[in-house]
């Protein structure tokens, strides 16, 4: 179906007659009433604030680990370790660095197999100059806020979804348990984050590569721990281990290897790591509490756009609101689909999302809300990271009209991680039809269920679009954008354990 013309833009103005009654009588002529108070924009911006129940602050009330914790500082060297991977190629960090806003940089991962593994963002590849992994690399700054679930399809998800808990106060559903019932091998108490963190180690495309094919998970994870604690299968596959000491310090234990060296509490440090990154001192925090000059007049208006003014309306705010910018809702938005999929379709190329999860056709091609924090350093964006920032704003307006200005006849050579590609014309023959597909159930759902797709936006996309960006860029932590203030999260090479931490690089060979 062409969609070309379909979605409507709506730029509506409203307008109010005031009329003034004469009357009629005598007496003496009474003085002219005082004019009304000026209404400043900083008071138009601080009632929709208290309209909205903001805070500034998505952290209150959460229990949350600091980099300086031990558990949180073996939770650093494992997710930089390279020995958690099959091939011992691919680290957690490979697809998720601090430096790269907590992703890659590209707009899918390139996952296990990389010419150069210690390469990360442009310039990481594969031997065939294509990436393995089917979906953009989330951003792990602030995970320890979400109380869903994980993933774009919350593959990983509360049952309970209590707020501020982080998945601490109910059952966790995981793949490796039924729909809608709790993963009963989680140690008690498992939060999200410790929960997602046993799953990258068993995809063969993330960081299992050609290891232990056909074993099941908890086989795999078994293996590896053994291989990090240097006993069973695993003895002696890491020559210079120095693991152990790592362990004892971090659990105050001088349990011996077999017992302290599992993965669960691989699992528990890694989660603490991530959990520890937290980054929402941003300009509009320092506005909400307060401060009139944390922001510029144009980052105000991109405000009163994007949580549509005091009053509830149509605006971008119903799905990234509050204080984290997010519901954490599965949500339908019909952004292009390139890549190599996740499987579906007839050719394997597409991505259903949620309905991966849940089976429910109803669910095709539903996404987790990303939160908009930090936005300035995790780029790019959606699911399959096809589009910049701006692209990505035009596509809720223009959708059709976005996707023919980056995809014309279906050529990904304006993805710059396939630039260079001497096939980017013709690399991905699905991405028009597939992306259609996708387009059209956005369509199908504004007549049957719009509460599951975006509405349409009461927007102009020329005169807007700039308001909107100097107020999303007003939610960047400024220490996301500063590799020195980053360095808590980033290992010395002196700290490697074994040999085989992935002291990044980028494709010009500078330390990341």
């Amino acid at each position: 179906m062409n969609i070309r013309g379909i979605f409507v833009l709506m730029s509506g103005f409203l307008c109010v007659a005031c009329g003034g009654g004469g009357g009629g009588g005598g007496g003496s002529a009474q003085p002219p009433p005082p004019p009304p108070p000026t209404v400043t924009l900083d008071d138009r911006v601080r009632s929709m604030i208290a309209a909205q129940g903001l805070t500034g602050d998505p952290t209150a009330g959460r229990d949350l680990p600091s980099i300086d914790e031990p558990l949180a500082q073996l939770g650093k060297l494992l997710f930089f370790s390279k020995s958690l991977s099959g091939g011992f190629d691919t680290a957690c960090a490979s697809c998720h660095h601090p430096a790269l806003g907590g992703g890659d940089g590209l707009a899918l991962p390139v996952g296990t197999g990389a010419v150069d593994p210690d390469v990360l963002g442009p310039g990481r590849m594969r031997p065939d100059g294509l990436p393995n992994v089917g979906r953009h690399s989330q951003s792990i700054f602030n995970v320890a806020l979400y109380d869903d679930g994980m993933f774009w399809d919350l593959r990983v998800e509360s049952l309970g979804k209590e707020d501020g808990q982080n998945g601490t106060n109910s059952g966790i559903r995981t793949p490796d348990s039924l729909p809608d019932n709790p993963d009963l091998s989680l140690p008690a108490n498992t939060n999200l984050v410790a929960a997602q963190a046993r799953f990258p180690v068993t995809v063969p495309e993330e960081m299992l590569g050609n290891f232990l094919q056909g074993a099941d998970g908890d086989a795999v994870r078994q293996r590896l721990a053994e291989r990090i604690g240097d006993y069973g299968a695993g003895a002696g596959e890491i020559p210079n281990n120095n693991w152990l000491p790592e362990f004892q310090t971090a659990f105050a234990s001088s349990l011996p290897a077999d017992q302290l060296i599992t993965f669960d509490n691989i699992a528990l440090a890694l989660g603490e790591y991530q959990r520890s990154l937290i980054f929402v001192d941003n300009p509009w925090k320092a506005y909400v509490e307060g401060d009139n000059n944390a922001i510029g007049a144009q980052a105000k208006e991109g405000a009163l756009l994007f949580f549509g003014d005091t009053e509830p309306g149509v605006s971008c705010g119903q799905c990234h609101g509050g204080d984290f910018f997010t519901d954490e809702s599965m949500t339908v938005t019909g952004f292009p689909q390139l890549g190599p999929g996740k499987g579906d379709g007839a050719n394997g190329d597409h991505d259903f999302g949620r309905e991966q999860q849940t089976a429910d056709v109803n669910d095709r091609f539903a996404f987790r809300t990303p939160t908009m924090l930090n936005l300035a350093a995790t780029a790019p964006y959606s699911h399959s990271g096809a589009y910049s920032l701006i692209d990505a704003i035009g596509h809720y307006f223009i959708p059709d009209v976005t996707f023919d200005a980056n995809f014309s006849g279906g050529s990904v050579c304006s993805v710059a991680q396939f630039a260079d590609h001497p096939d980017c014309d013709t690399l991905y023959p699905g991405l028009v039809a597939n992306s259609e597909s996708a387009f059209d159930r956005v369509i199908e759902l504004r007549n049957s269920d719009p509460a599951k797709t975006f509405p349409d936006l009461a927007f102009s996309p020329p005169s807007d679009a700039p308001l909107l960006l100097e107020f999303v860029d007003a939610l960047t932590d400024p220490c996301t954008l500063d590799r020195a203030c980053l360095a808590p999260w980033i290992p010395d090479p002196s700290e490697d354990p074994d040999g085989n931490q992935l002291n990044a690089v980028d494709g010009d060979g500078n330390p990341l």
